[in-house]
């Protein structure tokens, strides 16, 4: 398994893209029913605020470094240096590998259109991958019935790989939930189903690299997510800057 440090109260997992891809593929193909989160700055500073939800990124099977500041706090905490493993650009790698190596997936959560999008895509550019299902789950709360013919159809399609798109932290509380009860390995990517459908545009390499995806979101959705990058960006400048000036002697231990 991937080694993993403290950032705060989250523990990153790290290693070269190419070694996430790996270990995603291995717990699918295992059935494993794990789970992987992808951390960015809001991931990490809710899961200080709230230790519940902590507890569930911290139960995930791999935590990948979703965004840059939470990527290159790694190494603030006293890890090593770590390449951002972002979930737009972990899902067509993962798609790519799944093919090669004969393994089926599955999309569950955001809309029919979407996914759609998403099917055209794999159908046009990857041919050959097992495409087990696509399921898009009401924007409500679903009855015990609805919730256990999905789980039905998840486990009647025998998906290796199960990626949720249902916003955080409403996937990551759902794939925790079901962890035991689907036969996959499930990855919370939310945004990168838009992506990767070609509905929505990512900034170019340059500009991601300088840190201001944030800043491309909140221009896309400023009614939506003003308040979320106001308070928890800000929070965590602040907690960064308060370990540094009394650092956490426990934050560069590698989990087990």
């Amino acid at each position: 398994m991937l080694p993993r440090y403290r950032v705060l109260d989250s523990w990153i997992s790290t290693g070269p893209a190419a070694a996430f891809v790996d270990t995603v593929l291995q717990l699918g193909a295992a059935r494993a029913s794990a789970y992987v989160c992808f951390a960015n700055v809001h991931m990490v500073v809710e899961a200080r605020r709230d230790p519940a939800f902590g507890a569930v990124v911290n139960r995930a099977a791999v935590v990948a470094p979703d965004g840059s500041p939470v990527a290159a706090a790694v190494r603030w905490f006293g890890g090593p240096r770590q390449p951002r493993v972002a979930g737009m650009d972990a899902l067509p790698l993962l798609l790519t590998e799944a093919a090669r190596r004969g393994q089926s997936v599955y999309f569950y959560g955001t809309t029919p259109e979407v996914l759609s999008a998403i099917e055209a895509r794999i159908r046009r550019e990857l041919p050959t991958l097992r495409l087990a299902g696509l399921h898009a789950p009401p924007f409500r709360p679903l009855t015990p019935e609805e919730e256990a013919a999905d789980v039905a159809r998840i486990n009647a399609a025998d998906p290796d790989l199960l990626f949720v798109a249902l916003g955080c932290p409403r996937q990551e509380q759902w794939m925790a939930a079901h962890q035991g009860r689907v036969r996959a390995c499930m990855l919370g990517v939310g945004q990168a189903f838009l992506v990767y459908a070609g509905l929505e545009r990512r900034l170019p390499a340059w500009a991601r690299k300088l840190w201001l995806e944030w800043a491309y979101r909140l221009w896309l959705e400023p009614r939506r997510l003003w308040r979320r990058y106001l308070v928890t960006n800000t929070r965590f400048v602040w907690l960064m800057l308060r370990h540094s000036l009394a650092p956490d002697k426990q934050a560069a231990q590698v989990a087990s």
